[in-house]
């Protein structure tokens, strides 16, 4: 593929944009060669700025449960922007899917929205301390709950790409009320709480943690969370920036039967435009200021853009058979790359949740588990990042735009169609034949 448009785009960024980007997962640093300039997205497919055609498992990193550029989505958004973009002031799109959100969560009885995932986990954890009146925290190995200064210890994503357990500028201080457990280790996690509870304001956890790999919770493990939770007085967060509305219309709550005190939203809650939201029970909700005397505020937090797209986005999930749809697109792949994945099953896993799925490169001497199943951080770690490097660089060659990371997971649409699944697994086929034959 001529790429020549995106190196030179490239060669521009790095003398304006720290590495040329305005975001770590966004480089290329870990696949190797030229990050590539989008210029256009539609349906499952993106295209760059040399006009190459992509079948895209990125999906701006899970937002676009839809595809990119929705017709639907893209009326509606037109609409709202000739009425205006941003009023600083209360206005009906935010009531209308403040009111879609709660109907799918039955956790949420009241939602505050923000900018970013970033901004919901950082407020719901400040909401947490002011309601219990509790310093601590405690999150899990490799769990990303955004950039925040006391989130940023031990956690997944961008970090784990770049090889760094958390970020220069992060002080002592500013972590030291963060003790960080393994996921899935409930042992860890009760010997923790018969020590320092009394601390503890919030105990916080992607459910399924898709940052560091996709990590599936051991059989009975997140409702044990709940009731330990229960029995300590903690406040137990679900980060769902990545599972809400994406395993299904009620997130990794109505997918395992367990509910959150209070819940991390964004990515899929604002159809692809900047969101992010916490939520939950009233007399915890009740502290946020100007009701109560937890403060947190934000410009453009619900501007009418974003909350428009989250409407029409959700009210498309809430049809009839969505998340099925979703799911016989999830089957098909799997059914199609089962042979090649056969094949060559001492040496890759294929992790698979509904819509999400994850490649690793782990040798079968490296697994603990007679089902091949990733369950602990300790198991990402060993993965052969050379290999996905190579099968990332042999994909993106085939058309198929994986994200540029062995950690990041890859995400389905409601757009892609089978002749794209077909495409897909021959590339997979060939990539791995390539690499591994």
């Amino acid at each position: 593929m001529n790429k020549s448009r995106s190196k030179s785009i490239y060669q521009q960024a790095l003398k304006y944009l720290p590495a040329g980007v305005n975001s770590p997962v966004r480089s290329f640093s870990s696949v190797g060669g030229t990050p590539l300039y989008i210029k256009k997205g539609q349906g499952p497919y993106i295209f760059d700025e040399d006009n190459n055609q992509y079948i895209d498992y990125c999906l701006s990193w899970g937002p676009l449960i839809l595809g990119h550029a929705n017709p639907d989505l893209v009326k509606t958004l037109q609409k709202t922007t000739a009425l205006g973009t941003s009023f600083g002031t209360v206005h009906k799109n935010e009531v209308e899917l403040a009111e879609l959100v709660i109907k799918s969560f039955p956790s949420i009885e009241k939602i505050r929205f923000v900018n970013s995932g970033t901004e919901a986990t950082m407020s719901a954890i400040r909401l947490a301390r002011g309601y219990t009146n509790r310093k601590k925290i405690i999150k899990f190995e490799g769990c990303y709950h955004g950039h925040a200064d006391f989130l940023l210890v031990a956690a997944g994503s961008g970090l784990a790409t770049l090889g760094k357990p958390d970020s220069a500028g992060v002080t002592p201080d500013n972590a030291k009320d963060t003790i960080v457990l393994p996921y899935n280790n409930l042992d860890s996690l009760k010997k923790c709480l018969k020590r320092q509870a009394k601390d503890i304001a919030a105990l916080i956890v992607e459910p399924v943690p898709c940052n560091y790999g996709l990590v599936l919770p051991k059989n009975g493990y997140l409702k044990q969370l709940r009731k330990l939770c229960d029995r300590y007085k903690i406040v137990l967060i679900f980060d769902e920036v990545i599972t809400g509305f994406r395993l299904s219309l009620g997130g990794a709550q109505e997918y395992y039967q367990v509910k959150a005190d209070l819940t991390t939203l964004g990515k899929i809650i604002g159809g692809g435009l900047p969101v992010g939201a916490y939520g939950g029970k009233k007399e915890i909700m009740a502290k946020i200021a100007p009701e109560g005397n937890v403060y947190q505020a934000g410009t453009l937090s619900g501007n009418p853009l974003a909350m428009q797209a989250g409407i029409t986005t959700i009210k498309k999930l809430r049809l009839k058979d969505t998340y099925q749809r979703l799911k016989e697109k999830a089957n098909f792949l799997l059914q199609e790359i089962a042979p090649i994945l056969k094949k060559y099953q001492d040496k890759i896993i294929f992790q698979q949740l509904e819509s999400i799925f994850f490649f690793s490169f782990l040798d079968a001497s490296e697994m603990k588990t007679k089902n091949r199943t990733i369950t602990s951080m300790d198991q990402v770690k060993k993965a052969n990042q050379k290999l996905f490097l190579k099968f990332h660089n042999e994909m993106l060659e085939r058309g198929i735009y994986l994200a540029p990371s062995s950690f990041e997971v890859g995400f389905l649409s409601l757009a892609h169609q089978k002749k794209d699944l077909k495409l897909t697994a021959k590339a997979i086929k060939e990539s791995l034949n390539k690499i591994l034959g």
